[in-house]
């Protein structure tokens, strides 16, 4: 059965593809959905309803509506958002190609030079004071200690962390598996300091929900519930980030994922290979690791230091036999 060419039906048939047989999480799903939608109703509201219409005149005019376009709070398209929009479409476009559907060649759309942005992470120092910051004499701040422990220990994406579950947690291994960006499986081994965070937290936690981190409500929770609707969410997390770094006068604004590349480079930097470091991040691609090359490249000069001659060796004058 052919796929559908009209744009909303494409676009639907597109993303159940994306659930049912690439598997993909639901909130890649989601934002790919965000992307397409706000192309289709641009693309419906320019006069067109079938996929196979778009051509490169279009397909500039629809950049030029991303590059222009600000929303009801006057806020724009930053370059790197313009980027997903068009990843989204070229996708999309793909996959239509891989169908036999006779629409624009998506090799046609380029990418936008995304804007340069230096990787933000904290030494040492700066986690210390990070971490001296939660009031230990309150439920909440036990949390919040184990849950900036966790992040440093393991490196794990938000999203990953809000979705932890207790049974998951194996403390006496000091490891567990998660399911990661792509669907990718990986264990994610955590320190002894994190270890002992995480038993603090159990023992000071009355209640026997799934989640490994939840909310404190006002109102008596439902403590035989399976504490779904106590978990935090990922936004809860990056303010809660947010507001100790504020605390601790930290010179550079750090989110959750700039906890993810303190641990990565700490681990380069005290001498784990990038491969290592690929893995334990769960990147798909050697390339998406070598962002971290400002920690390898201090690393290589003391190689070259240590190894490379200074002195050049005495090359022996060999003219007379050559006579």
């Amino acid at each position: 059965m052919p796929l559908p060419t009209d744009s909303t039906q494409a676009m639907i048939t597109f993303l159940e593809h994306l659930e049912v047989e690439r598997n993909l999480s639901q909130l890649t799903i989601r934002n790919y959905g965000h992307y397409l939608r706000r192309f289709n109703d641009w693309f419906q509201a320019k006069g067109h309803a079938d996929i196979t219409e778009l051509d490169p005149d279009l397909l500039r005019s629809y950049r030029l509506f991303l590059a222009r376009y600000v929303d009801k709070n006057d806020q724009s398209l930053s370059k790197k958002t313009q980027s997903f929009h068009m990843i989204a479409l070229r996708s999309w476009l793909k996959w239509l190609v891989k169908n036999d559907v006779k629409v624009m060649n998506p090799e046609k759309i380029d990418l936008p030079k995304g804007e340069s942005q230096s990787m933000k992470f904290l030494n040492l120092e700066q986690l210390e004071r990070l971490f001296e910051q939660p009031d230990l004499s309150s439920p909440i701040g036990i949390r919040d200690r184990t849950m900036l422990e966790v992040l440093f220990s393991t490196g794990l994406r938000v999203s990953e962390l809000v979705s932890l579950n207790r049974d998951q947690v194996d403390l006496s291994r000091k490891e567990f598996g998660v399911i990661g960006k792509g669907r990718k499986p990986r264990v994610v081994f955590l320190s002894d300091r994190a270890v002992e965070w995480l038993q603090k937290l159990f023992d000071s936690r009355e209640d026997n929900w799934r989640p490994v981190f939840v909310r404190y409500a006002q109102r008596k929770p439902d403590l035989l519930a399976d504490g779904e609707e106590m978990r935090l969410t990922t936004r809860s997390v990056q303010r809660i980030v947010d507001h100790y770094c504020r605390r601790a006068r930290l010179p550079i604004k750090i989110t959750p994922h700039g906890l993810r590349h303190s641990f990565a480079t700490d681990l380069l930097f005290n001498g784990a290979g990038l491969r290592d470091v690929q893995e334990m991040l769960g990147h798909k691609n050697i390339a998406t690791t070598q962002i971290y090359t400002h920690v390898t490249q201090p690393q290589l000069r003391k190689v070259h230091e240590r190894f490379h001659s200074t002195e050049l060796p005495v090359i022996p004058d060999n003219t007379d036999k050559q006579k």
